[in-house]
């Protein structure tokens, strides 16, 4: 199974990007991952993006689903064994997504009923991935 996380718009600011990179390369150990990052949200950017249609598609947003990191990694569990090729997070700017991707989307999560900067979300994302890969791994992290 394949993660890719789809954002739109840089990281900027180098200690987040550091820790993004970090928890990538983590989760590197577990599947296989691809970053992303669209410099904006223009019709012409969106249409570069190349999206198996097989794939599914979770898109953060403030009114999606709210999981626990436990139901999470079942979920995420529950993909792989079911053998989805490939997940694709769509994680927005401050802005969000536009129309165009929000449509696409075959699920919403939430990361929280708090409201945080999109650079913050990209690395709690990342993280909560390699928490539920390591959780499913028996990996010590997660304790």
């Amino acid at each position: 199974m394949k993660i890719r996380l789809v954002m739109l718009g840089k990281t900027r600011r180098a200690e987040v990007r550091a820790l993004v990179d970090d928890y990538v390369a983590r989760i590197a150990r577990f599947t296989a991952i691809e970053v992303t990052e669209l410099r904006e949200d223009s019709p012409a950017s969106i249409r570069k993006l190349a999206v198996d249609s097989a794939a599914t598609i979770v898109l953060l947003d403030d009114a999606g689903k709210h999981q626990t990191s436990v139901q999470f990694a079942k979920w995420l569990a529950e993909m792989r064994d079911r053998g989805a090729r490939e997940i694709v997070f769509l994680c927005g700017a401050a802005k969000g997504f536009p129309d165009a991707l929000r449509r696409r989307a075959t699920q919403k999560l939430s990361l929280s009923s708090f409201t945080f900067s999109h650079e913050l979300a990209r690395a709690m994302l990342v993280e909560q991935i390699y928490r539920a890969l390591a959780t499913l791994a028996g990996h010590p992290y997660p304790k």
